[in-house]
């Protein structure tokens, strides 16, 4: 069974930083396409950056300079360091796993930033 666990959430300051983490297991993780979306109160779902298995990453345009994806294969984690936070940061967090033809979703955890 597949479970992504995700952790760092907080509530901080704009301008002040977070680090959130993803850990799976029950997935052959080396080779999945890792992402992290975001989800704001009246929102849909969007993505805010991905890393593949050969650790190219992708990032939405509102987390180019502000946030870094980044993996540990040996610890089957996937992490976004997200710095210079906004207000409209605010949201909840997903982590999500592609492998092959299958998708899996963690239950997310809150950012909130506060101006």
């Amino acid at each position: 069974q597949v479970h992504l666990v995700e952790s760092g959430g907080d509530l901080v300051q704009a301008g002040g930083s977070l680090r959130l983490s993803c850990a799976a297991s029950g997935i052959n993780f080396r080779f999945a396409l890792m992402s992290w979306y975001r989800q704001a109160p009246g929102k849909q779902r969007e993505l805010v950056a991905n890393i593949n298995s050969a650790k190219s990453t992708n990032y939405a345009d509102f987390a180019k300079g502000r946030f870094t994806i980044s993996r540990d294969n040996a610890k089957n984690t996937v992490y976004l360091q997200m710095n210079s936070l906004k207000p409209e940061d605010t949201a909840v967090y997903y982590c999500n796993a592609q492998n092959i033809a299958q998708e899996y979703w963690g239950q997310g955890t809150q950012v909130t930033v506060s101006s």
